[in-house]
Protein backbone atom coordinates (compact mmCIF):
# COMPACT_ATOMS: atom_id res chain seq x y z
CA UNK A 1 0.00 0.00 0.00
CA UNK A 2 2.84 2.36 0.75
CA UNK A 3 4.17 1.56 -2.71
CA UNK A 4 0.88 2.78 -4.31
CA UNK A 5 0.91 5.92 -2.21
CA UNK A 6 4.42 6.73 -3.49
CA UNK A 7 3.37 6.17 -7.12
CA UNK A 8 0.34 8.40 -6.59
CA UNK A 9 2.55 11.14 -5.13
CA UNK A 10 4.96 10.83 -8.08
CA UNK A 11 2.09 10.99 -10.55
CA UNK A 12 0.60 13.97 -8.74
CA UNK A 13 3.98 15.74 -8.67
CA UNK A 14 4.54 15.12 -12.38
CA UNK A 15 1.02 16.34 -13.20
CA UNK A 16 1.45 19.49 -11.14
CA UNK A 17 4.83 20.18 -12.76
CA UNK A 18 3.28 19.69 -16.21
CA UNK A 19 0.38 22.01 -15.38
CA UNK A 20 2.79 24.58 -13.96
CA UNK A 21 4.84 24.39 -17.17
CA UNK A 22 1.72 24.84 -19.33
CA UNK A 23 0.47 27.80 -17.29
CA UNK A 24 3.94 29.33 -17.28
CA UNK A 25 4.16 28.92 -21.05
CA UNK A 26 0.80 30.62 -21.60
CA UNK A 27 1.68 33.38 -19.14
CA UNK A 28 4.85 34.21 -21.11
CA UNK A 29 2.97 33.81 -24.39
CA UNK A 30 0.38 36.37 -23.26
CA UNK A 31 3.13 38.69 -22.01
CA UNK A 32 4.88 38.47 -25.38
CA UNK A 33 1.59 39.13 -27.17
CA UNK A 34 1.01 42.16 -24.96
CA UNK A 35 4.50 43.51 -25.70
CA UNK A 36 3.97 43.04 -29.46
CA UNK A 37 0.60 44.77 -29.22
CA UNK A 38 2.11 47.69 -27.30
CA UNK A 39 4.99 48.03 -29.77
CA UNK A 40 2.53 48.10 -32.68
CA UNK A 41 0.41 50.68 -30.90
CA UNK A 42 3.40 52.89 -30.03
CA UNK A 43 4.80 52.60 -33.58
CA UNK A 44 1.47 53.69 -35.05
CA UNK A 45 1.16 56.66 -32.69
CA UNK A 46 4.78 57.74 -33.22
CA UNK A 47 4.46 57.46 -36.98
CA UNK A 48 1.40 59.69 -36.89
CA UNK A 49 2.98 62.20 -34.51
CA UNK A 50 6.31 62.40 -36.35
CA UNK A 51 4.82 62.52 -39.85
CA UNK A 52 4.65 66.32 -39.71
CA UNK A 53 8.21 66.56 -38.42
CA UNK A 54 9.34 64.25 -41.22
CA UNK A 55 7.56 66.45 -43.74
CA UNK A 56 9.28 69.56 -42.39
CA UNK A 57 12.68 67.82 -42.49
CA UNK A 58 12.08 66.80 -46.09
CA UNK A 59 11.24 70.33 -47.11
CA UNK A 60 14.24 71.75 -45.30
CA UNK A 61 16.89 69.30 -46.49
CA UNK A 62 15.83 68.08 -49.94
CA UNK A 63 16.30 71.44 -51.65
CA UNK A 64 19.70 71.91 -50.00
CA UNK A 65 20.74 68.40 -51.03
CA UNK A 66 19.69 69.05 -54.63
CA UNK A 67 21.48 72.36 -54.92
CA UNK A 68 24.65 71.56 -52.98
CA UNK A 69 25.36 67.83 -53.30
CA UNK A 70 23.91 66.59 -56.59
CA UNK A 71 26.56 65.75 -59.18
CA UNK A 72 29.47 66.38 -56.82
CA UNK A 73 32.46 63.99 -57.01
CA UNK A 74 32.07 62.62 -53.47
CA UNK A 75 28.28 62.36 -53.59
CA UNK A 76 27.60 59.64 -56.17
CA UNK A 77 25.09 57.95 -53.85
CA UNK A 78 23.15 61.19 -53.44
CA UNK A 79 23.18 61.79 -57.18
CA UNK A 80 21.91 58.27 -57.86
CA UNK A 81 19.22 58.61 -55.18
CA UNK A 82 17.98 61.95 -56.54
CA UNK A 83 17.93 60.56 -60.08
CA UNK A 84 15.92 57.56 -58.90
CA UNK A 85 13.56 59.81 -56.93
CA UNK A 86 12.90 62.08 -59.91
CA UNK A 87 12.35 59.19 -62.32
CA UNK A 88 10.19 57.06 -59.99
CA UNK A 89 7.99 59.93 -58.85
CA UNK A 90 8.01 61.69 -62.24
CA UNK A 91 9.04 65.03 -60.76
CA UNK A 92 11.83 67.55 -61.09
CA UNK A 93 13.42 69.55 -58.29
CA UNK A 94 12.45 69.93 -54.70
CA UNK A 95 9.60 72.40 -55.24
CA UNK A 96 9.85 72.79 -59.03
CA UNK A 97 12.33 72.43 -61.86
CA UNK A 98 13.40 76.03 -61.14
CA UNK A 99 15.23 74.73 -58.03
CA UNK A 100 18.01 73.53 -60.32
CA UNK A 101 18.86 77.03 -61.63
CA UNK A 102 21.22 77.79 -58.76
CA UNK A 103 22.51 74.28 -58.10
CA UNK A 104 26.20 73.50 -58.03
CA UNK A 105 25.63 70.85 -60.69
CA UNK A 106 23.95 73.09 -63.29
CA UNK A 107 26.56 75.80 -62.75
CA UNK A 108 29.43 73.31 -63.19
CA UNK A 109 31.20 72.25 -66.39
CA UNK A 110 29.98 68.66 -65.91
CA UNK A 111 26.44 69.80 -66.65
CA UNK A 112 27.44 70.59 -70.25
CA UNK A 113 24.78 73.28 -70.56
CA UNK A 114 21.97 71.32 -68.91
CA UNK A 115 19.34 73.39 -67.19
CA UNK A 116 18.17 70.38 -65.18
CA UNK A 117 19.60 66.86 -64.71
CA UNK A 118 18.66 64.30 -67.32
CA UNK A 119 16.63 62.44 -64.69
CA UNK A 120 14.05 65.26 -64.91
CA UNK A 121 13.27 64.31 -68.51
CA UNK A 122 10.12 62.42 -69.37
CA UNK A 123 12.20 60.32 -71.76
CA UNK A 124 15.76 60.11 -70.52
CA UNK A 125 18.34 60.47 -73.27
CA UNK A 126 21.82 61.98 -73.21
CA UNK A 127 21.70 65.74 -72.51
CA UNK A 128 17.91 65.92 -72.56
CA UNK A 129 18.17 68.30 -69.58
CA UNK A 130 19.47 71.07 -71.85
CA UNK A 131 15.94 71.81 -72.96
CA UNK A 132 13.79 72.66 -69.93
CA UNK A 133 10.43 72.71 -71.67
CA UNK A 134 7.21 71.26 -70.19
CA UNK A 135 6.93 68.80 -73.09
CA UNK A 136 10.34 67.44 -72.12
CA UNK A 137 10.64 68.03 -68.35
CA UNK A 138 8.35 66.95 -65.51
CA UNK A 139 6.61 70.12 -64.38
CA UNK A 140 4.85 68.88 -61.27
CA UNK A 141 3.28 71.50 -59.06
CA UNK A 142 4.99 71.23 -55.70
CA UNK A 143 7.90 69.24 -57.15
CA UNK A 144 9.26 66.05 -55.66
CA UNK A 145 8.42 67.16 -52.11
CA UNK A 146 4.69 66.94 -52.84
CA UNK A 147 5.03 63.55 -54.50
CA UNK A 148 7.22 62.18 -51.72
CA UNK A 149 4.92 63.48 -48.98
CA UNK A 150 1.93 61.89 -50.70
CA UNK A 151 3.78 58.58 -51.00
CA UNK A 152 4.73 58.64 -47.31
CA UNK A 153 1.22 59.63 -46.23
CA UNK A 154 -0.36 56.83 -48.28
CA UNK A 155 2.01 54.22 -46.96
CA UNK A 156 1.90 55.52 -43.40
CA UNK A 157 -1.88 55.12 -43.43
CA UNK A 158 -1.53 51.61 -44.83
CA UNK A 159 1.11 50.62 -42.26
CA UNK A 160 -1.01 52.06 -39.44
CA UNK A 161 -4.11 50.22 -40.64
CA UNK A 162 -2.27 46.90 -40.94
CA UNK A 163 -0.65 47.33 -37.52
CA UNK A 164 -3.97 48.19 -35.89
CA UNK A 165 -5.67 45.27 -37.63
CA UNK A 166 -3.01 42.81 -36.47
CA UNK A 167 -3.15 44.21 -32.95
CA UNK A 168 -6.95 43.84 -32.83
CA UNK A 169 -6.72 40.27 -34.12
CA UNK A 170 -4.16 39.44 -31.45
CA UNK A 171 -6.29 40.89 -28.69
CA UNK A 172 -9.48 39.20 -29.91
CA UNK A 173 -7.72 35.83 -30.21
CA UNK A 174 -6.15 36.19 -26.77
CA UNK A 175 -9.44 37.17 -25.12
CA UNK A 176 -11.65 34.81 -27.11
CA UNK A 177 -9.60 31.67 -26.62
CA UNK A 178 -7.75 32.37 -23.41
CA UNK A 179 -4.51 33.00 -25.27
CA UNK A 180 -4.48 29.67 -27.10
CA UNK A 181 -3.70 29.97 -30.81
CA UNK A 182 -4.91 27.36 -33.25
CA UNK A 183 -2.69 26.60 -36.19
Amino acid sequence: MAHCKGEQDDWLTVSLKYLLFVFNFFFWYLCLLLVIFLVELVAGVLAHVYYQRLSDELKQHLNRTLTESYGQPRAQEITAAVDLLQQDFKCCGSNSSADWQHSAYVLSREAEGRRVPDSCCKTVVARCGQRAHPSNIYKVEGGCITKLEQFLADHLLLMGAVGLGVACLQVSRALGRGGVCEV
